[in-house]
Order: structure tokens, then sequence, then C-alpha cells
């Protein structure tokens, strides 16, 4: 399984043409995500420590800090900004953002398919969720409505957590609708939820008016959860942008986690390189070939300069890839299990 993992290096070659810009294929395979940043509470470890005392997170706040995080990113070279429709205000606060800063040159996608329902409250009552999904027509129009008023240069718009059991993907409603974005020069996308893998699959291979719909794909893969590793292969090599997200576990491949053997060997071999755990967990990422960009999570300047020494990093000594590979891997069932149990 090793060596398969180690041939990954050896490069990537498309069997089937880009279906996205070429300006997307020589960004930084470091982007920002802004889950943390558009609202007061999510489920990263250590988050408490990060931020102000809960009252203290105010719109006004949490938009400054935003703002704040975003000038680092450009800083650090990123050049990928990911949003989405139910992460609070954050398109609102890179809305804003961009509006002050006309001459930055980043790129925007965005997502649809959730709405932001914790009104700024960080704890929800009984039966009530912070988003819920709502994979319709309907909702798509709405939400592309917004999120284009808000952020006119929009690249990528994606499904945000599809999945086989939401029946999006055989919606005509939605797929003619989003085959007319596509045609107009937006990268229609999808993210995708556990179970990953049947879901990445039907995307790559979904057409629509002879041509194929998706361009890009966003999913969870990092040292402990491997399993969409061949699926994404097969994406790219389909001509699809990859685009990770949950790269550092919501903290659990970084100095916050709890205590284990797997951090212990992780702490070990980031010591060998003089960095720090998160830097390297990233790092392991991007060093996979077929991997477009990977989305730093990050709340803090602090934390985001943490993780864009991954760029330094990247590639990893092909035997220290393998050894983490090896070293780290988590059961997928395990871990979604994991992440289910996160307290906001």
């Amino acid at each position: 399984a090793q060596a398969k993992m180690l041939g990954l290096l050896a490069g990537a070659i498309h069997a089937a043409p880009e279906r996205y810009p070429p300006r997307l294929s020589s960004i930084p395979k470091l982007g920002l995500g802004t889950a943390a940043l558009g609202r007061p509470g999510y489920i990263n470890l250590g988050r408490d420590a990060d931020l102000p005392d809960r009252p203290e997170r105010t719109v006004e706040w949490m938009q400054s800090n935003a703002h704040s995080v975003l000038d680092a990113a450009v800083e650090h070279g990123l050049k990928y900004i990911d949003c989405a429709r139910s992460y609070g205000r954050a398109e609102d606060f890179v809305s804003s953002w961009l509006a002050d800063r006309l001459s930055v040159d980043v790129i925007v996608g965005s997502k649809w398919g959730y709405e932001y329902t914790a009104d700024w409250r960080i704890e929800v009552g009984d039966g009530e969720a912070h988003e819920r999904k709502y994979h319709t027509h309907a909702q798509l129009v709405k939400q592309l409505s917004e999120s284009k008023k808000l952020l006119p240069s929009l690249a990528i718009y994606q499904i945000h957590s599809a999945t086989e059991a939401s029946g999006v993907l055989e919606s005509t409603e939605v797929l003619d609708e989003l085959a007319s974005l596509r045609d107009s020069g937006v990268v229609c996308g999808l993210s995708v939820s556990h179970p990953q893998v049947a879901t990445i699959e039907r995307a790559t291979s979904l057409a629509v008016g002879g041509a194929p719909l998706f361009g890009s794909v966003q999913a969870t893969f990092n040292l402990l959860d491997q399993s969409a590793a061949d699926a994404l292969q097969t994406a790219h090599k389909a001509g699809m942008f990859i685009i990770i997200k949950e790269a550092v576990a919501n903290g659990r491949l970084t100095s916050r986690a709890e205590p284990s053997q797997r951090l212990q060997i992780l702490q070990a071999e980031a010591a060998a390189l003089g960095t720090s755990v998160d830097a390297l967990s990233l790092a392991w990422v991007i060093s996979h070939p077929w991997v477009g960009v990977c989305l730093s999570g990050a709340s803090t300047i602090e934390q985001l300069a943490s993780n864009a020494e991954a760029l330094r990093l990247a590639p990893l000594p092909e035997e220290m890839f393998a050894r983490l590979g090896a070293a780290m891997k988590q059961d997928c069932e395990e871990y979604w299990a994991d992440r289910r149990a996160l307290a906001w």
C-alpha cells in the first residue's frame, strides 16, 4: 500500500483535459477556508483559547479578525479563499475585505445548499442545528443570487456536502441550473461528506449537455482518514481540481489533540524537521501531486503562520511521507464517529 502511495509522488498525468481555468493550476497548494472565521462557534479543538470570551464575539469583532487573517493569508502568498452560505457571515466578511483591497489577487469559491440557522449563537437549543441542508433547485437559485451579490468575481460554486442520500446529483432541475452556471464560466463543484467515495465517483462521471458537469471536488483527506485517496486521484486524472478540507482534522492533527500514540509519532517527526505538528500534517497532504489546494482552517494569524510552513516543507522526503501515511491511518468509520463527537 505504501509503495502505491509513494508512486503518487512521481507525478500525476491527466487522462482528460482540465475542467477548470489554467490559473487554478498555478496557485500555491495552500488556501484559506473560512468556516471558523465567519461565525462565533465552530467544532475546532481549542477554539475558546483562540478567540475572546463568547459574549465578546460580536459580528464586528469577528469581521475585524477575519480581515486580519485574510490579510495574513495574502502576505503568506495564499491565493484561494473558500466560503459557504452557511459559514455565518463569511461571504460578507470576504466581500467587505475585498471592497477595501481592490488590487488583491485572489480566487474566491463558495458553496450553496446549507442555511446558517444558529443566529450568531454558539450553543443552540434541543432539536436545533447550527445549519440545515436544503439541496433543492429553489435553494440553489436563491443562494447563488446571494453569493453573486456579495462575491461578483466568484470563480467556483460548489454543492455543500453532497451525498448520495440527499439526491442532489439526481435532480434534473439542479443539474440543469448548474450546467447553465458552468456554461457562464463559473467552475461548478461539490464538497462531499461521509460516505465520500461513491459521491466523488458519481460526480466525476456525471455529464450534462454533452460535457462534464463538475470541474472541482472538495473532500476530507488527511493523515487519519485516507479513504478518499483513490477516488480523488481518479477525479484529478479526469480533469477535476481537487480541494482538500479538514487536513488537520479539526485540530486532531495539531498539538491540541488528545495524547495518543499517533500524536507522539507526529510530534517526533515534526521535531526532526524543526516544524509544528499542524504544518507537517498539511505538508503530507499537499505532497500528493493530485491535490490542487489544501485549505487552512486557521482562525488566528498565528495559526495561519504555522500552517503556511507546510508550503516550505512540501514535498516531504519520500521515506517520511510513506512512514507517516502508514503509522497515522485510522479506520474511516472510526474517524467520522470521532468527528461527530466534537462539540461546537
